[in-house]
């Protein structure tokens, strides 16, 4: 099965700039859509950032708008998320997410739910301070 694993989390001034990375591995998909989800404590988990296959399509949540911007390498099987401004509301454990692709799929949609994942890392934290 496919593995993914996150890096590049870690403490940053509010204001400030931070890039993660998730890098699959193992018996990765052929094709997949990828996406970014974020848990604060004692808030429910919600999605961040999606993008395509084809990385043509991609979503943000209102809140990240203008400032994370999502992109994806699939030679190296790797997804990124650049967050620039950071705000102290940013601080969460950032999860990467890998939905596998149907051969059917068009490759250029993104998806925005927990349930249309099928594979999970195990999360960075992310912490802006103040």
């Amino acid at each position: 099965q496919v593995q993914l694993v996150e890096s590049g989390g870690g403490l940053v001034p509010a204001g400030g700039s931070l890039r993660v990375s998730c890098a699959a591995s193992g018996r990765t998909p052929s094709r997949y859509a990828m996406g970014w989800f974020r848990q604060a404590p004692g808030k429910e988990r919600e999605s961040v950032a999606a993008i395509s296959w084809s990385g043509d399509r991609t979503y943000y949540t209102n809140s990240v708008k203008a400032r994370f911007t999502i992109s994806r390498n699939n030679a190296k099987r790797t997804v990124y998320l650049q967050m620039n401004s950071l705000k102290p509301e940013d601080t969460a454990v950032y999860y990467c997410a890998l939905r596998q692709l149907s051969p059917f799929s068009s490759g250029n949609d993104y998806y925005t739910k927990d349930n249309d994942y099928n594979a999970w890392g195990q999360g960075t934290q992310v912490t802006v301070s103040s």
